[in-house]
């Protein structure tokens, strides 16, 4: 799968085995894993093996999350996009889910939103989604802030590994009605 989108800030873009020291250095990270249930990877060979995953993911699905560059650096900042979720989550399977993970030295820079608005915006005018699903353990305010701004709404709470998480949804309908006031 070939992919590239600007934004502003950022470049997104499939993720290449070159990116493997990235995720690495973001999947090792204890910040970052704090609401992820304190699981970081131990080796270069599991941040390899992740983006064979995610690699499998653009073949068999069409979409997967994306490496995000910092345009003015042009660092790896982390991941961000949709993912067809095929497992069952919170009693449901089959579903678009939008996320982000970046590494902590590009936290507070508005980039997880910037990217999940691009990922919404593909996921509704590319792929015709009906709806798109977000995620976020109850602790993480950060995360469910940058899933609010994006215009997701709240729905429910649910247990994943042991974990009280959100779940939020924004549709198609209501997708089109944001953009449409934007314009005005």
């Amino acid at each position: 799968m070939k992919f590239h989108i600007e934004t502003p800030s950022l470049v997104l873009r499939e993720l290449r085995p070159e990116d493997a020291d990235g995720i690495f250095e973001l999947d090792t990270d204890p910040l970052v894993h704090r609401y992820l249930g304190n699981n970081p990877i131990r080796s270069r060979e599991q941040a390899e093996q992740t983006i064979s995953f995610i690699m499998e993911q653009y073949a068999q699905h069409g979409i997967g999350r994306w490496a995000v560059i910092e345009k003015s650096s042009g660092s790896f900042a982390g991941w961000s996009g949709l993912k067809f979720i095929t497992t069952v989550e919170n009693n449901r399977t089959r579903f678009h889910d939008v996320g982000y993970r970046l590494l902590p030295r590009f936290w507070g820079k508005g980039y997880a939103t910037e990217s999940a608005l691009a990922a919404l915006a593909y996921g509704f005018s590319e792929l015709q989604l009906e709806e798109i699903i977000g995620m976020a353990n109850e602790l993480n305010a950060a995360s469910r802030r940058v899933l609010e701004k994006c215009g997701l709404r709240f729905v429910e709470q649910f247990m994943w590994n042991g974990i009280t998480c959100d779940w939020l949804r924004i549709g198609a309908a209501e997708w089109q009605a944001q953009q449409q006031l934007q314009q005005q």
